[in-house]
């Protein structure tokens, strides 16, 4: 059975596989009786006309994308699409209008921007996003993010010719000007978390060849890739991320110990990191850096703070010399809201601006002219901002009336709101991601003690599935919510806060897998099911359907020393039993393990499964093993 479910968390119109819904149980929040609006539109991408007279706005829960008149400041059309927008592009003369609608079987919508409809559609990957043309507007490519690939697509024959394999959840690119290089951001890193170079990477895809020219790398601890932008003249192009301090232990919060903020910058012609820039300042987070723009003249870069509810211009690099990029150094803090950093006489001097903005959740940006606009996603509502004004000021623009949110709304709110922790710096989605799934990093988290950390788990079905931690040490998700509101943020919240965060990982509901068949296993993955459920493998001993967990601790063998980050060694103790995880959604949440030494299942079943303490598999064949990774990968 499948049936659509809106996941709020992940933005996604997605199909659920039937067979791994469980029932939700009661809300503990005060407001649990609160409705749910029907719809609400949560802008998620923006593009403007050359002109900057109307903006088209992918409102991405409401399965629609509004037009926009920016002198009456109205939405004056709305047109419906298939599936949630999670990305627009607009042809240079504006008479169509491109949009990546995501599901498992995404589909890119030709809409006729004159007639406002749609007059074709294109097929793409799962969970199609960020839409980039081509120059010459032959080609359109396509990030899809849960296939782990980039889609090319031939726009005179109008069918996919191309898969271009990338890391790991690519979410967004930009194209040079002369079309050469396509940069594509990977939200996650792929590899092993037990090791001090763990990071995401950047994608340099050479478009004539069809492949990768490079990968980038920014700095370790790079996560959260969201945002790409290629300067004007091709020079350069910005990358959005966290940077997680994953090698120290959670002991505070401030000067960035856990997470801070960064804009990395690349050299295109050398195909390197010029520098980052650390977005935060001394005592003030900038939490959850989102969209990046560059200003059609080449002097400023724009960052939305989807956490702290701003944006941030920053002096753009004016030569691609390390020496007059001095300003964006790892590490450089500056002190106060506009802030001059000490020139030196190989480079001026640059200056950073946060604003803070009348919204909620600022993502996507769009630049025209001299105008900038803002997708607030929870306030549902546009910032428009005139930087051509020494101090400018931003103006608010509803996309529809204001309304009370419900309680899974406010709860994916306070989730993904760094004001709820001490100085801004991080939000629950720093570590959890904007959906309440993982950064893939292991954290050394205090409540299990000193030098042993564990790898960041899945949120979802966390509710159902006590108790929570590797450990156990949480005897349910809802007193770690609370926990982790004073442990990990650093703040005292008052009870309907944590109520309404429960409420909504509550909420949560498996993706789709992209290894299903139309929804459906596979006849790999078939056979892969019939091990599992084998007395030959015994895996359904410990993760029975439908949970997929027993929610029993185990001596898996993984205890014990195990190289740590630094130089230095972390032990567990010998006792240590770790509770069987859920396996729903597994091929989302690499690494594997409690220290995330697997990078594969792979590497689980058969690298660190000597002892068959993982279920019984040394003495599986090959194609054996290919097929019980097959379903495993499918749940």
């Amino acid at each position: 059975m499948r049936k659509n479910l809106m996941n709020l968390a992940a933005v996604l119109t997605l199909a659920m596989h039937g067979s791994l819904g469980v029932s939700t149980g009661e809300s503990d929040s005060p407001l649990a009786g609160t409705p749910e609006p029907a719809a609400y539109d949560s802008p998620a991408a923006l593009a403007a006309t050359e002109d900057g007279k109307q903006l088209f706005v992918a409102c991405a829960t409401a399965n629609q994308v509004a037009v926009f008149d920016t002198p009456s400041a109205s939405v004056v059309h709305r047109i419906d699409v298939p599936a949630s927008p999670l990305g627009l592009v607009l042809s240079k003369d504006g008479s169509r209008l491109y949009v990546a609608c995501a599901g498992p079987s995404s589909t890119i919508c030709v809409i006729d921007v004159a007639q406002r409809h749609i007059t074709g559609q294109i097929p793409a990957g799962h969970t199609a996003m960020s839409p980039v043309l081509s120059p010459d507007e032959k080609t359109l490519y396509i990030c899809n993010r849960f296939n782990n690939d980039v889609s090319v697509i031939d726009l005179a024959a109008h069918r996919e010719v191309q898969r271009i394999r990338v890391e790991r959840e690519p979410v967004a690119a930009a194209i040079t000007p002369d079309g050469k290089y396509l940069i594509v951001a990977n939200h996650l890193h792929a590899g092993t978390s037990d090791n001090l170079g763990a990071q995401a990477v950047v994608s340099i895809i050479d478009t004539a060849a069809g492949r990768i020219e490079k990968n980038v790398h920014l700095t370790h601890g790079a996560t959260l890739l969201r945002g790409v932008a290629v300067s004007p003249d091709g020079r350069f192009a910005a990358v959005t991320f966290v940077r997680a301090r994953f090698w120290l232990s959670t002991t505070e919060v401030e000067l960035g110990r856990m997470n801070c903020n960064a804009l990395a910058v690349l050299d295109l012609k050398r195909l390197q990191t010029l520098g980052v820039l650390l977005l935060d300042q001394a005592a003030r987070g900038a939490a959850n850096p989102w969209a990046v723009a560059w200003t059609p003249d080449g002097r400023t870069i724009v960052v939305s703070h989807a956490g702290t509810h701003e944006v941030t211009l920053v002096d753009a690099p004016v030569v691609a010399d390390s020496s007059s990029f001095f300003s964006l150094v790892l590490g450089a803090y500056a002190i106060g809201n506009r802030e001059s950093i000490p020139e030196s006489p190989r480079h001026p001097v640059r200056v950073r601006k946060r604003l803070a903005l009348p919204g909620n959740g600022p993502r996507a940006l769009a630049v025209a002219g001299s105008e900038l606009y803002v997708a607030n996603y929870y306030s549902e509502s546009l910032c428009r901002i005139d930087l051509a004004e020494s101090e400018p000021v931003p103006e608010s623009l509803p996309l529809a009336p204001v309304r009370e949110p419900g309680v899974v709304r406010k709860g994916e709110m306070l989730f993904n709101d760094a004001r709820l922790c001490s100085q801004g710096w991080q939000s629950c989605a720093s570590c959890h991601d904007t959906d309440g799934r993982t950064d893939a990093y292991n954290w050394d988290l205090l409540n299990d003690g000193l030098n042993n950390p564990k790898n960041t788990k899945s949120l979802l079905w966390a509710h159902q599935t006590p108790p929570v931690m590797a450990l156990g040490v949480r005897a349910s998700a809802e007193f770690a919510v609370r926990a982790g509101l004073q442990h990990i943020l650093f703040t005292e919240q008052p009870e309907e806060v944590p109520a309404a965060i429960n409420a909504y990982l509550r909420s949560l509901q498996p993706v789709s897998s992209p290894h299903l068949v139309n929804g459906h296993l596979s006849a790999a993955a078939e056979r892969g099911q019939r091990l599992f459920m084998s007395a030959k493998t015994g895996c359904a001993d410990c993760h029975p359907p439908s949970l997929y967990t027993d929610l029993e601790a185990h001596d898996v063998g993984t205890a014990g020393e195990f190289h740590g980050l630094l130089g230095a060694s972390a032990t567990d103790k010998a006792s240590d039993q770790f509770y069987t995880p859920t396996l729903v959604e597994l091929w989302r949440t690499a690494p594997y393990l409690h220290n995330g030494s697997a990078a594969t299942l792979r590497d689980v079943l058969i690298a660190t499964n000597s002892n068959d303490r993982h279920g019984r598999t040394s003495h599986l064949t090959p194609p054996e093993i290919d097929e019980l990774v097959e379903y495993l990968l499918s749940l």
